[in-house]
């Protein structure tokens, strides 16, 4: 083999190895893309929380490029989430009673982002037609309500309050463990019948639009005046994903427009809610576009 052709062969050698190290190079780096890209949000399973996340995510994927991983769950593993890092965004965090101690236990790992939705009452919810109409009447009718309140899922914070709000009034009533949707179960076939029925209670949620109900009164403000609704991020989400951060400092909802998406998730129950939430988008691009941050 003469020199010329040994040249020729190591060139093509030193070539090919090049090829081979740009493209590792390349593929690594969509990877880092691909990891940077993905925005993890949690949610609980409260309709206004899941009508936000799948809101956000469908905005975040169809207008933004992202990818996004959605996951349920109690609002205590929620919060340490992400506390932890191990999630991004919490579109439901009800301050400044409610979530008042995961703030407190996670203020040097939580941020923060500001209100999503203003002024959300929270209490004891009944049918109308119910003759009472404060929480103080409730043992005269404790029979009628076979001494139950129906609650949600244990580890939310209207929950808790309502523990000790069934000490403070001294009533004669068991809370009810369960979840939203078997809440909204049991206050339907309660209404079928006509029979009373007290539940944790909230707005928004489109059960006031479909039934006509009401809050009781609570003259000891165990509940506290109405709430907002608070969107939450890890720490670090601003320095790892600047777009992202911002967008969800610019999110907000006014009762409108929630309690439109809410309705037309209810109204839609065949379809999923990120489908109903791209049919809002659509009726809605310019509050939507709003919300996006310019570039």
């Amino acid at each position: 083999m003469n020199k010329k052709l040994k040249k020729l062969i190591a060139l093509f050698s030193v070539c090919i190895l090049m090829i081979f190290i740009t493209a590792g190079c390349n593929s690594a780096s969509k990877k880092a893309d691909s990891k940077k890209k993905t925005v993890k949000l949690v949610y609980a399973n409260w309709v206004e929380g899941i009508a936000t996340t799948n809101l956000t995510k469908a905005i975040l994927e169809d207008k933004m490029g992202y990818t996004v991983e959605t996951t349920m769950g109690d609002v205590g593993i929620i919060f340490t989430s992400l506390s932890q890092g191990d999630s991004d965004v919490f579109l439901d965090g009800w301050l400044p009673k409610l979530h008042a101690d995961y703030m407190k236990k996670y203020k040097d790992s939580i941020v923060d982002l500001g209100i999503n939705y203003k002024n959300a009452p929270v209490g004891l919810v009944v049918p109308s037609y119910v003759k009472i109409n404060s929480i103080e009447e409730l043992n005269s009718m404790k029979d009628e309500f076979d001494k139950k309140i129906i609650g949600i899922d244990s580890g939310a914070s209207i929950m808790k309050v309502t523990e000790n709000l069934i000490k403070d009034y001294n009533l004669d009533f068991e809370l009810v463990e369960g979840s939203g949707p078997t809440m909204i179960a049991m206050l339907k076939a309660a209404i079928d019948k006509k029979k009373p029925i007290v539940v944790t209670g909230w707005k928004p949620h489109w059960k006031f639009a479909k039934w006509d109900l009401k809050f009781l009164e609570d003259p000891k403000k165990m509940y506290g005046e109405p709430e907002d609704v608070h969107t939450l991020a890890r720490k670090g989400l601003e320095e790892d994903m600047p777009e992202v951060y911002q967008f969800y400092k610019n999110f907000k909802m006014d009762d409108k427009q929630l309690n439109t998406l809410l309705k037309m998730i209810n109204d839609n129950p065949n379809k999923e809610p990120i489908e109903v939430c791209r049919e809002w988008i659509k009726q809605n691009e310019d509050v939507v576009n709003s919300w996006i941050p310019k570039k």
